[in-house]
């Protein structure tokens, strides 16, 4: 029987950084994975995969508007550039974890107590190992709806869309989330002809209304069909080469392949945590406090287990946290401007409050837009349908959210994100210098805007001339 003071379950984002931050501090570090490589899902099947996926997209849409060139029909060409970046992470990764003499298993963990795990290998030999503190980042996996038989050929699901050998002609994607418009924009653009359901009037329902009304007319306005406020009555492969598709309404949608996207669930099953006493939501999460510790004082739980934000980029830092509340170095909890971009086409990305929240705590706020076909480097780049929506408390004096939908908006919302956890003056983006030509001025003409809600604007001068122009002055 093995001993350490480490034992992380999973090497995806969150479980990678929790076993480098106990690595660093001098610890005895053993991470578990199931599958072949490191990484997770989000290196192999997901975050990186899906976004490389969408830069050859993004390319060949480029490409397509100046050279005219042909719609692809097969995806392995596509997928090379795809499984060059996951190798080349996974090498990342994989040398990351070497250099921090991180010892790495293979195979499936169950718990057997609150302290030891038993680990299966893929030759069925066995290890049980000790663990001062043990950390689950077991991810998550598609949810799959009971009555739609997913069988990853024609009805697919995100593990196993990229899997397809060719662009279909046609495809419905089921969700109105994150994969769902991801992955519906990106075959678009690639000529495959897509209608998204949604049982909501407006997919990404999460986001300020603005950016999912601009994602959607941007979606049709490239050839696509959203259909919203629809539930789904059946959905079954004719046995030849369609899927066809019967709504509650009574309509019917056929298409060569059918994308489920509805969302995914906590990967915790088999992993015997009834044999430790962590407590289990409804909704089967893992119930944690502000520092990803369970009510089993030495298990943590970071990543997807956990519920939203459900993002990469969070996960990696709840890892980090969990590690370092575990040996003593105590950091504040997680602040609520998290950022999140959104890799469709257009790109998204929000942070802090939206309208609608600012408006429900704050009462009166003001908003303003800054348009990227009013900033040179937006038809520079062709990203003229972009938009960036600044939102100030009714004093003009604070920045409260920053919505961007755009080319590089999950690149620009960094510095939104920064005025926000800095309390900085909306003022402050007018005063400052920005490069020119370049997307960041949109952050000027938006705070002029609002500037311009404040102070009388003078005769002969219109609200569009005091808010827009070369540079945004």
């Amino acid at each position: 029987m093995d001993e350490c003071d480490f034992l992380i379950i999973g090497s995806g984002p969150a479980g990678q950084k929790a076993a480098v931050q106990g690595a660093k501090a001098g610890l005895n570090v053993v991470l578990v994975e199931s599958e072949p490589q490191v990484g997770g899902m989000c290196v192999h099947k997901g975050t990186i995969p899906s976004k490389a996926l969408r830069e050859s997209a993004r390319r060949y849409q480029s490409a397509h508007r100046i050279f005219k060139t042909d719609t692809p029909t097969e995806l392995a060409p596509l997928m090379k550039n795809v499984n060059r970046v996951v190798d080349a992470h996974d090498a990342y990764i994989s040398a990351q974890l070497k250099r921090n003499n991180i010892q790495c298993i293979r195979g499936k963990a169950k718990f057997l107590s609150p302290h030891q795990v038993e680990i299966t290998h893929p030759g069925r030999g066995i290890t049980v190992v000790t663990a001062r503190f043990i950390f689950i980042a077991t991810g998550s996996r598609p949810r799959h709806p009971p009555d739609i038989e997913i069988d990853h050929e024609y009805v697919l699901d995100s593990d196993s869309i990229l899997s397809m050998n060719y662009l279909p002609q046609s495809m419905i994607v089921l969700g109105g989330g994150v994969i769902a418009c991801e992955y519906a924009s990106v075959f678009l653009s690639l000529g495959t002809e897509v209608t998204l359901v949604d049982r909501f009037e407006l997919p990404l329902g999460f986001l300020d209304q603005d950016l999912a009304e601009n994602f959607v007319a941007e979606f049709e306005s490239k050839g696509g069909t959203f259909v919203g406020r629809q539930n789904v009555r059946s959905a079954k492969f004719d046995g030849v080469a369609a899927v066809r598709l019967d709504l509650q309404d009574g309509t019917s949608l056929q298409s060569e392949k059918l994308l489920v996207a509805q969302g995914r669930i906590s990967a915790v099953n088999g992993l015997g945590i009834q044999s430790t006493g962590v407590n289990i939501t409804d909704l089967k999460l893992i119930e944690v406090n502000q520092y990803c510790q369970t009510n089993i004082p030495h298990i943590y739980a970071v990543g997807d287990v956990i519920g939203p934000p459900s993002l990469a980029s969070s996960s990696m830092e709840q890892g980090r946290r969990a590690a370092c509340h575990a040996i003593g170095d105590e950091k504040s909890a997680l602040d609520e401007a998290i950022p999140i971009g959104i890799f469709a086409i257009p790109e998204l990305a929000s942070v802090g409050l939206t309208e609608a929240a600012a408006i429900a705590k704050h009462g009166r706020v003001l908003i303003g837009y800054a348009k990227f076909k009013e900033v040179a480097r937006g038809l520079i780049a062709g990203s003229s349908e972009g938009m960036l929506k600044m939102i100030a408390d009714d004093s003009g004096e604070y920045i409260l959210g920053v919505h961007i939908v755009g080319e590089g908006a999950a690149e620009l919302i960094h510095l939104g994100q920064m005025a926000i956890l800095n309390r900085t003056q909306v003022e402050m983006f007018v005063e400052q210098v920005f490069n020119f030509p370049t997307l960041a001025e949109a952050y000027r003409v938006a705070a002029l805007q609002i500037r311009g809600q404040l102070v009388s604007i003078p005769k002969g001068l219109k609200q569009d001339d005091a808010t827009s122009g070369v540079g945004g002055a």
